[in-house]
């Protein structure tokens, strides 16, 4: 490996699916040239609200933020979380009568969860930005009525005495067709970093393949920043967020992210 001399902080989330792709890149088992990076490791709603103010060169965004942020920030082709049966499920301790009027807690106001919610019911009208590991536990006390769940959540939900109201995810593939784009890395378009558009897509793409190679490599660095330390939970979350779409948008990627900007301005949610 080359000695690096130039440093980049990045962000990105400490759920299974980023720290499983960024071991390699963080940890010298890629060729990263002259740069290094210095991560830093945040609540994808934390680094939502950091990227309004230009936090961060590089950062994981979901892609309601993204779409707001497009001005600022450009998507790197490497490094998103889409794809199909993975979506956000809004989950309760029984039938809601009436969800316009119920209390649901959200993983944060700029979640793409949060998006496909008021995309697939308008009408609701409380929501409550919340850690998103402390969802479960809040409908489980009966802090809220509801709650719109992530990440390891939606493999877990039954041990807090949860059912499932609905998988935004199959709404979403019922309605487009298409993969449901979450979450993305994307980069400052400021002219000293966007320069380096494509070297860093390419250290990403590396660093996913190494970590498809060498499974077991990340495992340590994995459990260290996991809410959920179980093997099985954290397989099934990698297995599911990490993908062909994560090496590359590709055509079916990209599609997947305009249609979903356009149904949001289109829908004036935007």
């Amino acid at each position: 490996m080359k000695n690096a001399s130039r440093e980049l902080e990045i962000g990105f989330s400490p759920c299974p699916n980023d720290t499983f792709i960024f071991h390699a890149m963080l940890h010298g088992l890629i060729d990263t040239g002259e740069f290094c990076f210095v991560p830093h490791i945040d609540d994808v709603e934390a680094l939502n609200l950091k990227a309004f103010e230009g936090a961060f060169p590089i950062t994981k965004l979901s892609f309601y933020a993204y779409v707001l942020l497009k001005e600022r920030y450009a998507l790197l082709d490497s490094g998103s979380a889409l794809g199909y049966k993975c979506g956000p499920l809004l989950v309760a301790k029984s039938r809601l009568k009436n969800l316009a009027e119920a209390h649901i807690a959200i993983p944060g106001k700029y979640t793409t969860a949060h998006m496909l919610l008021k995309l697939w019911h308008p009408e609701i009208q409380h929501v409550s930005p919340t850690r998103f590991d402390l969802i479960l536990p809040g409908v489980q006390s009966g802090e809220f009525d509801a709650g719109l769940i992530i990440h390891e959540g939606r493999f877990i939900y039954p041990e807090y005495g949860c059912i499932k109201i609905i998988d935004l995810g199959e709404w979403w593939e019922a309605e487009t067709r298409l993969p449901i784009p979450l979450g993305c890395i994307a980069i400052q378009n400021d002219p000293s970093v966007i320069c380096h558009k494509e070297k860093i897509e390419s250290f990403l793409r590396n660093s996913v393949n190494y970590a498809f190679e060498n499974r077991d490599a990340s495992r340590e660095f994995i459990k260290s920043h996991a809410q959920e330390m179980d093997d099985t939970v954290i397989d099934s979350h990698i297995n599911l967020y990490v993908n062909d779409f994560t090496i590359s948008l590709g055509e079916t990627g990209r599609k997947a992210v305009e249609t979903l900007a356009e149904m949001a301005q289109c829908r004036k949610i935007i």
